[in-house]
């Protein structure tokens, strides 16, 4: 083969087989906090029917877990906050717990599935939080280590402690100085330490849409990759856009600890689509797109160019409606996908394919809705929509949201029908002392929808919603038993 033709093979080869890698290292967070999850199985066809073959999970359900077998899509098995104190009392809690949710699923070494890193807690240093967990995590993350050591899995699966954004401390000004948080900078060292002598990476959640919800300096378009955004400096580079400046952020407080060099995967980022000013499809859509372009250009940040974070996880691949609001309605919205797994935009993530693939076969309770009656004394309607509100989902109706301009009394109606989808469809749960009223007529406006519940047995959701505290009571008393 002539010279030049070996040059062209060489350079095509390198080119599609480094796309592959960056394209690879995107995945997306799994969670189940649903009042109605799409069943499992049918999650993992919405995975690979859309090519993203790295899910990071918050807990160890085994229906989840048991679904992703054979599918060879990577994972992340999460544990929750709540387990950390057992587990860092008690090895042989530890030891229990990388049986039953990691060698049952690798049985004799092998990959049934392929589960690469364990998740010591959900951000465990996030300040709403405290200093609640601080004292368990470096603990229950040695002894679940020596748990996969004991096991023989310790080559294969890494121990990681997702940490959040909020804990490091910078004005995002000129300042290259970055530090952890004085409350968990000790902790954090000791993380850095215990990672580091393992070759894990640091797991840390980026978010430029709370970011510029919470600082007034960083504009919209600077959130969103625009070319027109206006730059920003920092550590003595020129910023344009507040991903990099976020991981640069990151990569100086790494490098002021003494870790330089430390992978960096992030844990968490996205654009929610609902429940908040700026939370849209569209804008969800322009997000997405600025992200995987970005990382796949491998240009990487400017205090760490052409190396890409080891991997990113999109948060998230479906819509929760039990997710915690605490921080803002937006949380229940983060999906690429509707709860009921239909794509939200248009976006590639590595399918070869501009759209994405919508989950099929998905079965509805019955095409009813429940709204109010308008022949009925609506004087009290309101304080009947704000009960059934606080039972239900009612983020679309919030400042910014997709139904907060429907108007008086559509917004009732919509409560209304939140309640009663929640509540299976039962007769009674449209009631509301006679307000209520159950019709086949799609009750739908604009960009409001009123959603139909996913059919779901009473059996399988009672045990989805009690799978974590089930998992917790069981360890609690292991380590009761076993403590050491």
């Amino acid at each position: 083969m002539p010279p030049i033709s070996c040059f062209l093979l060489l350079t095509f080869l390198f080119t599609t087989s480094t796309l592959d890698v960056v394209v690879g290292a995107v995945g997306v967070n799994w969670g189940t906090m649903a009042s109605h999850p799409l069943p499992p199985l049918k999650v993992v066809k919405l995975l690979k029917s859309n090519n993203i073959n790295k899910v990071k999970l918050f807990d160890a359900n085994s229906d989840v877990l048991q679904s992703l077998s054979g599918s060879n899509v990577a994972v992340t098995v999460g544990i929750p906050n709540a387990m950390l104190r057992s587990l860092n009392s008690s090895k042989k809690a530890a030891d229990s717990w990388v049986h039953d949710n990691v060698t049952r699923y690798i049985p004799n070494g092998g990959s049934v599935t392929r589960i690469e890193y364990v998740a010591v807690g959900d951000e465990p240093f996030h300040k709403s939080y405290g200093e609640q967990f601080h004292p368990f995590v470096i603990g229950a993350a040695m002894n679940i280590q020596a748990a996969l050591k004991k096991a023989k899995l310790d080559s294969k699966v890494k121990v990681v402690v997702p940490c959040s954004f909020d804990s490091f401390e910078t004005g995002f000004n000129t300042s290259s100085e970055v530090h952890f948080r004085p409350d968990v900078n000790k902790t954090m060292t000791e993380l850095l330490m215990f990672l580091g002598k393992l070759g894990s990476p640091f797991f840390v959640t980026i978010s430029p849409f709370i970011t510029h919800l919470e600082n007034k300096n960083i504009s919209l378009d600077f959130s969103l990759f625009r070319e027109t955004a206006r730059p920003h400096s920092f550590s003595h580079k020129t910023y344009k856009n507040s991903f990099d400046l976020s991981y640069d952020t990151v990569v100086t407080a790494l490098s002021s600890a003494g870790y330089p060099n430390m992978d960096i995967v992030v844990a968490k980022i996205g654009w929610p689509t609902d429940g908040a000013a700026n939370a849209s499809s569209n804008l969800a859509e322009t997000f997405i797109k600025g992200l995987i372009n970005h990382l796949r250009s491998n240009l990487g940040t400017p205090l760490r160019p052409h190396k890409p974070p080891l991997e990113t996880y999109i948060l998230s691949l479906l819509d929760e409606d039990q997710r915690s609001i605490a921080s803002g309605n937006f949380e229940r919205h983060w999906g690429l996908f509707t709860f009921d797994g239909q794509a939200k935009y248009r976006v590639d993530l590595g399918q070869g394919s501009s759209s994405l693939v919508n989950a099929q076969n998905v079965e509805y309770l019955s095409s009813k809705w429940c709204v109010v009656n308008n022949n009925k004394d609506l004087s009290n309607a309101s304080a009947s929509a704000l009960e059934a509100c606080a039972n239900a989902d009612c983020t679309a109706l919030s400042p910014g949201g997709s139904c907060f301009n429907i108007s008086w009394p559509s917004n009732i109606s919509y409560a209304f029908n939140s309640y009663y989808q929640q509540h299976d469809q039962r007769a009674e749960s449209c009631d509301f002392a006679g307000l209520g009223l159950i019709t086949t007529v799609d009750p739908s406006m604009d960009h409001c929808r009123f959603p139909i519940e996913i059919r779901i047995s009473h059996a399988e959701f009672h045990r989805l919603c009690n799978f974590q505290w089930l998992i917790l009571l069981v360890t609690t008393l292991l380590a009761a038993a076993f403590s050491v």
